[in-house]
């Protein structure tokens, strides 16, 4: 990949609010393209096939990865998620800033591989909040929501290894401070 600085990870736990901080930074540089990542686990009320993710089985997915057709890739609650790199090439070869948002697993296998790719961890304001927003979503069964939160404790403890690590606390505030970091 020619351009690294163009590569920009955003992690963290889930429940974090990262979907919902892209979307304000999207709204606020049409030069950003978000990559889509490629999943194994089923679509969730609402997501579109190619807008929110491409949705694969576990015989294409496994494919993919002996192919080396994934700039990253990792399992995570059962199912495999990563990143096709042909769409990450052409977007960069088209003069975009490729935001990834990728789990810490994902975000350490491209720091390894493009180590000036720009890092940024967002954490939440607190563990309570956290697991706030997690249930307020709705969308999973208690067991699940334990592992998340499991999960995410970890993950938290790996913010260090990253560039930036972002409170957030308020999504503008929040979006504005990362738009900030690329255009550095």
């Amino acid at each position: 990949m020619k351009n690294q600085k163009k590569l920009i990870i955003l992690t963290g736990p889930s429940g974090v609010g990262k979907g919902t901080v892209i979307k304000e930074i999207l709204g606020k540089d049409k030069n950003i393209w978000l990559s889509i990542s490629a999943t194994t686990r089923e679509p969730r009320e609402g997501e579109k096939e190619g807008e929110n993710y491409y949705f694969l089985n576990q015989k294409k997915f496994k494919e993919m990865i002996k192919q080396n057709l994934f700039l990253e890739w990792a399992q995570f609650a059962g199912n495999y998620y990563g990143t096709p790199l042909s769409s990450v090439n052409e977007k960069i070869n088209n003069g975009f800033t490729v935001l990834l948002e990728i789990e810490v697993e994902g975000a350490k296998q491209i720091k390894e591989k493009f180590p000036n790719a720009l890092s940024i961890f967002l954490l939440p304001p607190d563990k309570e909040e956290l697991e706030r927003r997690i249930r307020n979503r709705g969308t999973e069964k208690e067991e699940a929501i334990k592992k998340r939160l499991l999960r995410a404790n970890y993950e938290i403890s790996t913010s260090n290894q990253f560039d930036f690590a972002l409170i957030n606390q308020n999504v503008d505030e929040t979006a504005k401070k990362i738009l900030k970091l690329i255009k550095t």
